[in-house]
């Protein structure tokens, strides 16, 4: 019996997870990562080391895959399309993944069939956004890079139009958007297959720090029912609309004014799913693995009442193992999901997550755990 190969594009902690999903089922893994040391090189045993934006490295990559995709959305678009042209699919394909790579393209697509988003336009240099803020309420607006940002980096909260100048300085176009008056942050996530199935997870609530997401509650506490509803069914015509197959992160504000808003989009698993990998019958990695193979998806409802998941960044205590035995005495139902990184100060370097029926209980579990390990909590 022959298992397909799934060649994944990039090597770090998201294609690791998705090559363990794989696994149970017999999948095959085929990786292009820029080092031997990147996280999912260090699993894989099939790994081409590589650069993703070289066509002659992809077209060598993908011979022998039955499909390609990613852990990122950095690959040039012009690339998938001619991998695409040499009849190997990619999933998802190069049509869909342009409303994940550039900012601007998802911006207009979303305005066009009628999904909410904050008030935004491209703007030229600082007196664009001078004007751009004088149409609505002034000072702060929100400036992106339209491509290449992630964790924040791309992104900058002006005040001013002297403080405008720095994201024009990288030469690409610059996408402003109203500052939103949010309560919180929010992402619903679904996984769609090439014939058109899809399934859609809880709601979640994501809390970031300088950022960067920290923590993920699901479902997200004391959501209205019709607003989660609302969400879900967004997310799901988002993914129909623009032709996603695999799994689809929407990341939403929800106003102060009871609105929901799109702020962002990831055409792949994402760390607002992390928590499905304990906390739900079938996780977002799974899922994806089903989904870019054109299987049946799987289950997508979660295990318990509560799901926290946090995420372990890199402090100035690099031996985590060492504290395994606190961590794993403490509370044994907790799950560690390390990534194989160097520790660095800021750099994610795994997550944990913990579930159950008190929701206070889950969160104080997951941020311990996650404190001891980083070693900012020491008892």
């Amino acid at each position: 019996m022959t298992f397909p190969v799934v060649g994944m594009v990039g090597g770090g902690q998201l294609a690791r997870m998705t090559h363990e999903a794989g696994i149970p089922l017999g999948i095959r893994f085929k990786l292009l990562s820029d080092t031997p040391q990147d996280s999912a090189a260090q699993v894989v045993s099939d790994v081409v080391i590589g650069d993703y934006r070289d066509l002659d490295t992809l077209r060598a990559f993908a011979q022998g895959c039955d499909v390609i995709t990613f852990d990122h959305e950095h690959v040039p678009t012009e690339h998938l399309r001619a991998l695409e042209a040499d009849g190997i699919p990619v999933r998802p394909g190069p049509d869909a993944l342009v409303h994940a790579q550039d900012k601007g393209v998802m911006r207009a697509k979303l305005d066009a069939i009628g999904v909410p988003c904050p008030r935004h336009r491209i703007v030229s240099d600082p007196g664009d956004v001078a004007a751009f803020a004088a149409e609505g309420d002034g000072f702060p607006v929100v400036l992106k890079t339209v491509r290449g940002g992630y964790d924040g980096k791309g992104v900058w909260v002006v005040r001013s139009v002297e403080e405008a100048a720095e994201p024009f300085r990288a030469g690409v176009p610059v996408l402003a958007e109203e500052k939103v008056d949010f309560v919180r942050e929010l992402a619903a996530n679904v996984v769609r297959s090439p014939h058109g199935q899809a399934v859609a997870y809880p709601v979640v609530e994501s809390q970031q720090v300088n950022g960067v997401c920290d923590t993920v509650i699901a479902p997200a506490p004391d959501l209205d029912e019709a607003l989660a509803l609302q969400a879900e069914e967004m997310a799901l015509r988002i993914a129909k609309e623009l032709g996603v197959v695999g799994h689809l992160a929407v990341e939403l504000f929800q106003t102060r004014d009871g609105r929901i808003l799109v702020n962002e989009l990831a055409m792949r698993p994402h760390n607002s799913g992390h928590w499905t990998q304990d906390g739900s019958i079938t996780s977002q990695f799974a899922n994806h693995v089903r989904a870019v193979l054109d299987l049946p998806l799987g289950d997508p409802r979660p295990r318990a009442q509560w799901t926290v998941m946090v995420n372990v960044l890199g402090g100035d205590y690099p031996d985590m193992y060492s504290a395994y035995l606190h961590c794993m005495a403490r509370d044994p139902k907790l799950k560690i999901h390390m990534y194989g990184k160097d520790v660095k100060p800021g750099r994610k370097v795994g997550h944990v997550n913990t579930y159950g029926d008190d929701l206070d209980d889950v969160l104080e579990r997951a941020r311990h755990a996650a404190g001891y390990l980083r070693g900012t909590i020491t008892e």
